[in-house]
């Protein structure tokens, strides 16, 4: 019987983390529940799972959320799949449409617009469907491999690419989190085993996906090694801790609570 239940989002940039626990030594330890990061989210501050990969501002607001140390899913400058899509400039933006699978980007949004564009915008939450979402809006959030595979006509937003500009540091989209009482610290090494065996098989990782997305298999190779970060560097904490003063700030978060790693 698996030792936890895992709940993971089941876009392109998760699998390295989990490719260990699909092909590698880590196989059967876990129970994979496969949801949108809005899933991974709920799924743990319900306690319908262990361990999930979680949108990283929810470590700000589930109470007794612990971090598995050392990984992320982050970005050092241009992430490619968490785009602000727009029928104008930013700067002239007054309402977005969010993809009501994210969290943790649509909490960039609100940062960006706040503190850096200066913009009061109105919000609405929406299905990940670009061209609906433009009808409704200025312009639209759209996050995953929607957003990978994007080849529409709007104005395209980078929104790590953003957040480089704005702060120069690297944007942190999710994280290993559990509660407290999960004995994370004692499946620890299988994590980080797992996204080693992932990174050391990225060949075929895109031999995989890119039929699936309808990419090139040299395009998701590009995309899971330089434009997905797997590491909780010194400096992705510093980008992560401006993030979570920031989104409290803003009035995202309820606190600025410090980091607690199993």
């Amino acid at each position: 019987m698996p030792d936890l239940r895992l709940s993971v989002v089941q876009y392109l940039n998760t699998v390295p983390l989990i490719w260990g626990m699909l092909h590698g030594e880590q196989r059967g330890k876990f129970e994979l529940q496969l949801t949108v990061p809005s899933g991974c989210a709920q799924a743990i501050s319900r306690h319908q799972a262990d361990v999930g990969i979680v949108p990283s501002v929810e470590y700000q607001r589930i109470d007794g959320a612990q971090i598995i140390p050392g990984m992320s899913i982050a970005s050092k400058r241009e992430v490619r799949s968490v785009l602000l899509l727009s029928k104008m400039p930013i700067e002239e933006v007054h309402t977005v449409a969010l993809d009501e699978s994210s969290r943790t980007s649509a909490a960039l949004v609100r940062i960006l617009m706040n503190k850096f564009y200066s913009r009061a915008v109105d919000y609405r939450p929406a299905a990940p469907d670009p061209d609906m979402m433009l009808d409704q809006a200025d312009a639209a959030l759209l996050i995953g491999d929607p957003a990978l595979t994007y080849n529409g006509s709007a104005e395209v937003y980078d929104l790590a690419r953003e957040w480089r500009t704005f702060t120069g540091l690297p944007f942190v989209f999710a994280l290993w989190m559990g509660q407290s009482g999960a004995e994370l610290s004692r499946h620890a090494a299988d994590f980080a085993a797992s996204r080693d065996f992932g990174l050391a098989h990225i060949d075929d990782i895109a031999a995989e996906y890119a039929p699936k997305l309808g990419m090139t298999p040299s395009a998701v190779k590009v995309y899971l090694t330089r434009n997905i970060d797997y590491s909780l560097d010194v400096e992705n904490l510093k980008g992560l801790k401006l993030f979570y003063k920031l989104a409290h700030e803003v009035g995202i978060t309820p606190a600025e609570k410090d980091l607690a790693f199993a």
